[in-house]
């Protein structure tokens, strides 16, 4: 029996019993008892032998510098190939992400994941092929968990914040009385389409797209203009996926997260929220839908609230036009807007 079936068969029998059970959307991998310079090159020396192809590297800017993170995005060659023939717009569920980050007095070192098994269930919760679909980002799940084996430090698979149950996930339109800020939409409706080109003009879309943005010039922490490409990732004939981060965005969440929180919260240590920088990046996907190309992004509402209900409701209220600001700021890269 082949690895992907061994894990169809588990799913088959541990999902109805996990329905009940809360999942979160990042996992932690590793407390580390090396120093964040041991562990990320630690961390990329896993990556170089594992099955995972490394498509970026990304250093957050945490508020103040007090707290180091790096971002990792990934790809599984063998979670990719199980999902050719689902719709190019499910891409983002592809794409995996890892972060080495400090936290406390004590600075200690941890790693943690965007969890692929979460993000499964949101993007192929209507698909046919769901149970293999899910099984095969468990595989991915392990090849992540894998890569600290050697780390020293204490492993962990304890699910972290926000967490929600399966059932929640398929059908995600965002969290409790902020979902009508998300204006009760799924990830497909959230889908924000930029522009639309001829299905053959799909490679000269993507190149018009990336070279736009590899032009945009990123501002300071206030300035929410300007964007970075961490990643560009082809996922079949018909998406691309472009991973982009900013100084305002990186800035935005980590305060956002760290406002209300207690936990690891000290005078010198701030942040608790550079524990949740596996959001990013944040997406553009250029797709290739019958007659058509289409150029879009998440809308960020609905991503907030997917990445960051736990930092509680007073924090969306108190950065509601945050979003806009970041959707209006990809959309102006992406079509050259001054």
């Amino acid at each position: 029996m082949n690895r992907l079936a061994a894990f169809a068969l588990a799913a088959l029998f541990a999902l109805p019993a996990q329905a009940a059970d809360k999942i979160g959307i990042f996992e932690l991998l590793l407390e580390s008892s090396a120093s964040f310079a041991e562990t990320a090159t630690a961390l990329e020396s896993a990556i170089e032998s594992s099955p995972l192809q490394l498509h970026g590297t990304h250093d957050i800017r945490v508020p103040d510098d007090l707290h180091s993170a790096r971002l990792y995005v990934l790809t599984s060659p063998e979670f990719v190939a199980s999902a050719v023939g689902e719709s190019p717009r499910t891409i983002s569920a592809q794409v995996l992400r890892v972060a080495v980050y400090t936290q406390g007095d004590d600075q200690r070192t941890y790693v943690n994941m965007a969890n692929p098994v979460a993000h499964a269930m949101v993007y192929y919760a209507q698909s046919s092929n769901r149970d293999a679909l899910l099984a095969a980002a468990g595989a991915a799940a392990d090849d992540l968990r894998q890569l600290v084996a050697d780390i020293p430090g204490e492993p962990s698979r304890r699910q972290l914040k926000p967490m929600r149950s399966e059932k929640h996930y398929a059908k995600y339109k965002g969290d409790g009385p902020a979902r009508m800020m998300a204006k009760f939409r799924n990830w497909r409706k959230s889908q924000l389409v930029i522009a639309t080109d001829p299905a053959d003009d799909f490679d000269s879309v993507v190149e018009r797209v990336t070279s736009a943005l590899s032009a945009s010039t990123v501002g300071d922490a206030a300035d929410a203009s300007g964007w970075e490409t961490v990643a560009v990732i082809p996922i079949g004939e018909d998406a691309v996926y472009v991973g982009l981060t900013n100084p305002f965005i990186e800035n935005k969440m980590v305060r956002i997260n760290s406002r209300f929180r207690s936990d690891r919260k000290t005078d010198d240590a701030p942040y608790p929220g550079v524990d949740h920088v596996t959001a990013l990046p944040t997406d553009v996907l250029i797709v290739r839908e019958g007659n058509q190309t289409h150029v879009m992004h998440s809308g960020q509402m609905w991503r907030m609230q997917l990445y960051f209900w736990d930092s509680g409701y007073r924090a969306f209220t108190a950065n509601v036009g945050v979003p806009s600001k970041i959707a209006n700021s990809i959309e102006d890269a992406v079509t050259g807007t001054p």
